[in-house]
């Protein structure tokens, strides 16, 4: 099971993420998600766990539970939506759109 969790201290890192959810069963993965261009931390991150049952009792336990001086959120990650470009739109540039190098 994929679990979301937010909230999280711009401190923690994955090992923290790794050894709280531990203390309920088997990690499979833990990612705190980082911004690209600073790699600080964007303050939410990722827990895989095999085991339904104890990713279950890690979510009902830890759930608005305060870490870190934080309260945070502990949910049932959802599938991430397939995007379509479709759905962007661009603003004309101001020139009319023309390229002013040549």
């Amino acid at each position: 099971m994929n679990i979301y969790i937010s909230n999280l201290s711009f401190q923690i890192t994955d090992e923290d993420l790794r050894d709280l959810f531990s203390e309920y069963g088997e990690v499979t993965s833990a990612k705190v998600i980082t911004d690209k261009f600073t790699g600080d931390s964007r303050g939410f991150g990722f827990v895989e766990m095999p085991s339904d049952e104890h990713a279950n009792k890690a979510i009902a336990e830890l759930d608005k539970s305060k870490w870190d001086n934080r309260n945070i959120n502990v949910s049932v990650a959802k599938p991430k939506e397939e995007r379509s470009n479709s759905n962007r739109s661009f603003a004309p540039k101001s020139n009319g759109g023309y390229n002013n190098r040549y």
